[in-house]
């Protein structure tokens, strides 16, 4: 039987203990068994506070998560005092923050947990507590001590992103760009939509970075200088690459249904036809980890945090698609 799902507690300040109790007040609904790691105190408080009926229930392992989720959440304690306050991000949280990561990471690197649910954390915070990481991605690919840099997918229902670059500036994600990178990241992808997703032959569609994928040079020399021998050498590997396509006509309904993943030249590229299409639904995926690891697609809200009014979508997807890829790489095994 799969084990349990280990779950963040992310940003205190944030929503994310808030979603975490509206998911498991779901669970009838078909969400996976999980537990968070976190402060059961500050849980208990919460859920009084916002008139939620929800138990809580200290766990010292998790493989008790199990046996007690139907009747209470299971939370393993952090064991560190929680400073922020709703909307009132404290640096201050920092390791607990990130020692939850931590937790779950070797929870589920030692098969004691099936996949890792990750909250979203507040970076500026954790910058200012020394924090050197750019993100959660970059910090989970060192705990995993992964030898290859991990590729971040959004998926929605209807359409699965890769954005080559990430959290940069644009104009150094435009200088970035290289026929090596792309190349790694439609690797790790076509990887991934095998091993994760059960896609036996998937077909990549290869974003352009200027205008009309550049106009044969006329808008710009990337798709011929950089994506298109990414493209070529992706398609000598036996990968379905296909492109480079204009990025303004990638993303309508009919253009969706001929790839099963994009691959995008940069952050924005990727994530707002995704947003567009699923703003409450989408997922984050790490790919290229030892483990499966999801998360939602949205920030910590801290405008909304404590009102009971933030929607639980995208952590609930991102439970469902954890636990649908551990299956899978459960199988294979």
């Amino acid at each position: 039987m799969m084990g349990p799902l280990a779950v963040t507690m992310g940003e205190p300040a944030g929503i994310g203990a808030e979603i975490a109790l509206k998911a498991w007040l779901d669970r009838g609904n078909g969400v996976p068994q999980f537990y968070l790691i976190d402060e059961p105190d500050r849980l208990t408080l919460l859920a009084g506070q916002l008139g939620w009926p929800v138990s809580v229930r200290l766990i010292d392992a998790p493989d008790q998560a199990p046996d007690v989720f139907d009747e209470a959440l299971p939370v393993a304690p952090i064991g560190h005092t929680i400073h922020a306050q709703p909307g009132h991000p404290d640096p201050a949280d920092a390791p607990a923050v990130l020692g939850a990561i931590e937790i779950a990471a070797r929870d589920v690197r030692a098969g004691r947990a099936a996949a890792l649910v990750t909250n979203p954390i507040h970076k500026d915070s954790l910058y200012r507590a020394g924090f050197r990481h750019p993100g959660h991605t970059e910090y989970l690919a060192e705990l995993a001590g992964a030898r290859l840099a991990p590729i971040m997918m959004l998926v929605c229902p209807t359409l699965r992103v890769v954005p080559v670059t990430i959290h940069v500036p644009l104009r150094r994600a435009i200088e970035s760009l290289s026929t090596r990178t792309i190349v790694h990241a439609g690797q790790v992808a076509d990887a991934a939509l095998r091993q994760d997703f059960g896609i036996a032959a998937p077909v990549l569609a290869i974003a352009g970075l200027n205008p009309h994928a550049g106009e044969a040079g006329a808008l710009g020399r990337e798709e011929i200088e950089i994506i298109g021998p990414a493209v070529t050498e992706l398609q000598r590997a036996g990968i379905d690459a296909r492109g480079p396509l204009p990025p303004d006509t990638m993303f309508h309904a009919e253009a969706r249904r001929s790839y099963d993943a994009a691959l995008c030249m940069h952050h924005d590229q990727a994530l707002i036809p995704l947003k567009t299409i699923d703003f409450h639904g989408g997922v984050n995926v790490t790919l290229g980890l030892p483990f499966v690891r999801t998360s939602p697609d949205h920030g910590t809200a801290l405008d909304i945090a404590g009102r009971g009014t933030a929607r639980a979508d995208s952590l609930i997807a991102a439970l469902r698609l954890a636990a649908q890829m551990a299956a899978r790489r459960a199988a294979a095994a």
